[in-house]
Order: C-alpha cells, then structure tokens, then sequence
C-alpha cells in the first residue's frame, strides 16, 4: 500500500496587526488537503489587525478595505483551528520541513517586527535557495526585498496607487494606520529588484476574488515564487500555489 506524506506549508506571522484574508483564504484552501503550520515572533497566538477585520473605525469612503464577509468566515474559522493556536516561533523554523511558505501582508504598526526581523528574512533566504515554493502579497514582499532575494526577479507587491489611496482615505481618522513606511512598498520591491529585474503593477482597477470567480486575482509568477498586491488577490495566489506543490 502506497502512502503519501501531505504538503507541509508554513504561514509566517507577525505577532499582531497581520492582513486577516491575506492568512484566512489561503488557509482555508491549502488546509483542505495539506498540512499548514503557523510561526509567529514568540510563539504565542497571534492576532490580525482588528480594524481590517472589522471596519470598525474606518471612514465611510474606505469601508470597502475591510474584509469580505467570506474573509471574515474565514478568519473565525481559521482562529479556532488548532494549527493556528498552537504556533511555533520563529527562531524554530527549520525551512528544510516544508514545501511551501507563505509571507502574508498587512500595514498597522504591529507589522514592523516581522518586516524587519533579521530572522524572517533568513528563513525567506533559505527558502530561495532550498528552491522552495514561496508567496508573499502586499507588505509580504518587503521581507523578501530586505533579504536581497529578488534581485534580478519579476515581481508584484501592494503598488503605489492602491497605497497612496488607502492613506488619502484613512490618514484623518486612523492617521499611520496605513502608512507603515515613509517610503512605500513598490518603491522598496523596485529597489530590491535592481535594474535587471521586473515590476508589474496590475491592472488598474482591480478585481476581488473568491470561489465564484477564482481567477481574477493579479498574480506574478517567477518560477517558484508567487506575488500579489492586496487582498483581492489572494485566492488566485492560493490556488495557483497549489500547482507547485
């Protein structure tokens, strides 16, 4: 009898203020047949940024950067699986383990210890050069900018028209909400992908989708790495990151 060992895919995490879809959906898909494993700063539970999640206190122009009703779902399911309860710290990471990481994005203050944690960006290192499956979105990228492995590579991250807005929308109610950096996030993935590498933007409306319509996400791919801006993204990322598993 033929028995095959399931995928073992890894979902890094900041201690707090993570994009709640941009973990959610993805779990949701790769856990229905593969193993998935969750690492935060500590070890600790982890918690996403309450206002995404919410809406609570966005300004009625920006209500639309909450999540999604099946975002939401997702969310409250994912919260009381017992991968995402039971997490590992960073320091425990062994890359070697899985066969698939993924760097998700968000934007709130509690973002910035795992955009500049030294040991995020070795585990994104080896990840590159074990060859394994990686995806990132949004500020996810920037992880991957800081570790200099996208040198020379094609890439999407969350782009400057979609930052610039949700700023000019926010900055008055949630003023540094939603601005993390000075510099923005397509500025930084630009620099780190240096004069032989290529930036795509996306289509300038986008697209959300979801299982209805799976495939209208905008996604970059570069052999074994996967990039997407924002949320509307993320289930095509998931389930194009299927086929390289």
């Amino acid at each position: 009898m033929l028995v095959c060992a399931l995928t073992a895919i890894l979902i890094l995490l900041p201690q707090r203020d993570f994009d709640p879809t941009e973990v959610a959906l993805p779990w949701v898909i790769w856990s229905a047949s593969h193993q998935v494993t969750f690492a935060t700063e500590t070890g600790a539970v982890a918690q996403c940024d309450p206002i995404t999640l919410t809406g609570d206190g966005l300004p009625m122009l920006a209500k639309q950067m909450r999540a999604s009703p099946l975002a939401h779902d997702a969310y409250a399911q994912m919260e009381r699986s017992a991968a995402f309860q039971h997490p590992i710290a960073w320091r425990d990471i062994v890359v070697q383990d899985y066969d698939l990481i993924h760097f998700p994005g968000g934007h709130a203050p509690g973002m910035k210890p795992y955009l500049e944690s030294v040991t995020v960006q070795d585990v994104a290192r080896q990840a590159f050069s074990l060859d394994k499956a990686v995806t990132a979105v949004c500020h996810g990228v920037i992880p991957l900018a800081r570790a200099g492995v996208l040198t020379g590579r094609t890439s999407t991250s969350l782009n400057g028209m979609m930052e610039r807005t949700a700023i000019a929308l926010t900055h008055r109610a949630l003023p540094g909400h939603y601005q993390t950096y000075p510099q923005l996030v397509e500025a930084e993935t630009r620099a780190a992908l240096g004069a032989n590498g290529t930036y795509h933007r996306g289509p300038l409306v986008p697209r959300y989708a979801n299982a209805e319509r799976p495939d209208v996400g905008f996604v970059v791919e570069d052999q074994r790495y996967l990039s997407a801006r924002w949320p509307g993204d993320v289930w095509t990322l998931a389930i194009r990151a299927l086929s390289l598993l």
